[in-house]
């Protein structure tokens, strides 16, 4: 097995069982090793200190799979670690009924670069490093065994697997999609799921508990939802009892499913909805121009900081919806206010919000911290904890 060495001090973050190993940490590689390829981690001073897979063509130049020097990465190493991670669900009761949980998360469940949503019967799969795609056969393998799954469907066409050297890959990998599509139902309210062509793989699971918390906020409130996708916020909000519903997003595809969700829920009223093909920014300062107001405002908008190098185009970005997003609220009105981009932090983003807010001359105060579902665990990759998606604000 090819050795991985070290520049000398950089075993530090090894101790602490970070996962990620980057180009600037490597001294050399000894042997030879091809993407994936399974490699014994040294420090400069030659001691063992995991089995990593070895990605040459990424910054992330290895990603460990087990600390455990003994460990065998073979086909029993991956069903195994599967197999944990899907009983690790099954024993958070929150998610117990659930149609659609998040399986694996990545380097949170010991499989770096592996995504693993189960939607009903069907299991959309996402590999996004060399080392996950190597072992594509044996993770399938794992899913199928750990779920009885009828279908595994893979969406490995993220933009992120360029940077591991690998070409975009999608379609059934076991059994077939359902004729007539796949729907699940998520707090009472049913979504269709678009696994072939919706995003990341086809539902943002991480928002569940934040969209119901949505729900339990709207009764008897305007709502406007921005960046609203297919309608998750906005179905909800229509649950809870909301007495109207204002949601915009510049994708006519994105709208046009959200209709049809609507569609699948006779229980809703949908004269409370009103939907908008437009730019959020464009319409947030058209509606502050007209002097529309609403009591609860949800802002979720896409990735604006894929990296740290983005984080101050995007940290302005923010702070321009969230200036709008607190001049439209009515007194006692709440703003659900979102981010998903790693290159901005939990303490900067709620410095950015606390910006608009003063901005604003918005007497605001936090209501609840908004973190992702309990499928999304944090793990060791990062500092343990929950992972925050963002911030619920009232203004006075």
């Amino acid at each position: 097995m090819a050795q991985l060495i070290l520049k000398p001090g950089k075993e530090r973050s090894l101790f602490r069982r970070h996962p990620w190993i980057f180009a600037g940490s490597v001294e050399r590689l000894e042997g030879r090793a091809r993407p994936g390829d399974t490699v014994t981690v040294l420090s400069a001073e030659g001691k063992a200190l995991a089995r990593a897979a070895f990605s040459p063509a990424s910054q992330i130049r290895a990603r460990v799979w087990s600390f455990e020097l003994e460990a065998a990465i073979d086909h029993a190493f991956f069903k195994r670690a599967v197999a944990a991670s899907v009983a690790r669900r099954a024993a958070i009761p929150a998610l117990r009924g659930q149609e659609g949980v998040r399986l694996i998360h990545g380097e949170s469940d010991g499989l770096p670069g592996v995504i693993a949503d189960r939607y009903g019967d069907v299991v959309v799969l996402q590999l996004t490093s060399a080392g996950a795609d190597k072992w594509r056969e044996a993770i399938v393998a794992g899913l199928v065994q750990a779920t009885g799954c009828a279908a595994v469907y893979e969406r490995s066409d993220s933009e992120v697997r360029a940077l591991e050297g690998l070409e975009p890959r999608t379609g059934c990998v076991h059994g077939g999609l359902p004729e007539g599509g796949l729907s699940i139902v998520e707090h009472g309210v049913r979504m269709e799921v678009d696994v072939e062509g919706g995003h990341k793989t086809g539902f943002y699971l991480d928002q569940r508990d934040n969209r119901l918390l949505t729900g339990q906020l709207a009764a008897g409130r305007e709502v406007l939802n921005c960046f609203c996708y297919t309608g998750g916020f906005s179905l909800q909000a229509l649950a809870g009892g909301a007495k109207s519903v204002l949601s915009i997003d510049s994708s006519a595809p994105a709208l046009a499913s959200a209709r049809r969700n609507l569609a699948l829920n006779p229980q809703l009223d949908g004269a409370r909805a009103e939907w908008c093909e437009a730019d959020v920014f464009k319409a947030l300062r058209a509606l502050k121009e007209e002097g529309r107001r609403f009591d609860l405002i949800v802002l979720d908008p896409p990735k604006f900081a894929p990296s740290a190098a983005h984080a101050e185009r995007a940290a302005r970005a923010y702070k321009d919806i969230n200036l709008f997003g607190f001049r439209l609220l009515n007194p006692g009105g709440i703003l659900m206010t979102y981010s998903c981009s790693g290159g901005i932090g939990q303490e900067l983003f709620q410095k950015i919000v606390a910006g608009a807010a003063i901005d604003a001359g918005a007497d605001a105060r936090i209501l609840y911290r908004l973190a992702a579902a309990p499928d999304h665990p944090i793990g060791l990759a990062v500092p343990e904890g929950e992972y925050l998606k963002g911030l619920a604000c009232q203004v006075g």
